[in-house]
C-alpha cells in the first residue's frame, strides 16, 4: 500500500505543479504534523505555535519562519478531522501540506477539490516520532503557489 501512497502523492503533485495555480499569501496554508516536533521538547505548540522556543532542534522554527517570510498562514495538524477543517476553510485557496504518504493520500482524497501540494516527511526514527521535512521542497512549494 505505501507504494500506492506514493504514487498517488506523486502523481497529485504533477497535476498541481500543471494546473499553475496561484493565490495571494493571505489564502495559503502551511500545514504539518505534530510528529515533527521534537519527541523530548516541553513545549506546548499543539495549541499554540507560539509556544516554540525556536530552539532549532527541529523544523517548526523553519517552518514559522517561512509563515513569516511569505505571510502564510501555518497551522499544525493534530488530527485527521482538524487537518480537513482548516484546508477546507473558505479562506484557504492552496495548501502545502507535509505528512507521511498515508496520511497525505488520505488527506487528498478528503480535501478534494482543493489545491495541496504534498510534501511527503522524513522518518528517520519511523512513523509519527520525530519526523523530518527537507525544508527546499516546502519552499518551492510555496513559491510555486505565490508566483
Amino acid at each position: 500500500m505505501e507504494f500506492i501512497d506514493k504514487k498517488f502523492v506523486s502523481i497529485n503533485n504533477l497535476m498541481v505543479k500543471l494546473r499553475k495555480k496561484k493565490c495571494s499569501s493571505k489564502n495559503l496554508l502551511i500545514l504539518f504534523p505534530h510528529c515533527i516536533q521534537h519527541s523530548a521538547c516541553k513545549q506546548n505548540v499543539k495549541n499554540d505555535l507560539n509556544e516554540c522556543k525556536r530552539c532549532g532542534k527541529c523544523k517548526i522554527k523553519d517552518l514559522i519562519e517561512f509563515s513569516e517570510e511569505y505571510g502564510v498562514h501555518i497551522s499544525l495538524a493534530t488530527g485527521g478531522r482538524i487537518a480537513l477543517q482548516k484546508v477546507k476553510s473558505a479562506e484557504i485557496h492552496g495548501v502545502v501540506a507535509i505528512a507521511c504518504e498515508k496520511e497525505l493520500r488520505t488527506g487528498l482524497m478528503a480535501a478534494a477539490p482543493k489545491t495541496i501540494f504534498a510534501v511527503p516527511n522524513l522518518r528517520p526514527h519511523g512513523y509519527c516520532k520525530d519526523t523530518d521535512v527537507y525544508m527546499d521542497e516546502v519552499k518551492e512549494a510555496i513559491e510555486k503557489f505565490l508566483k
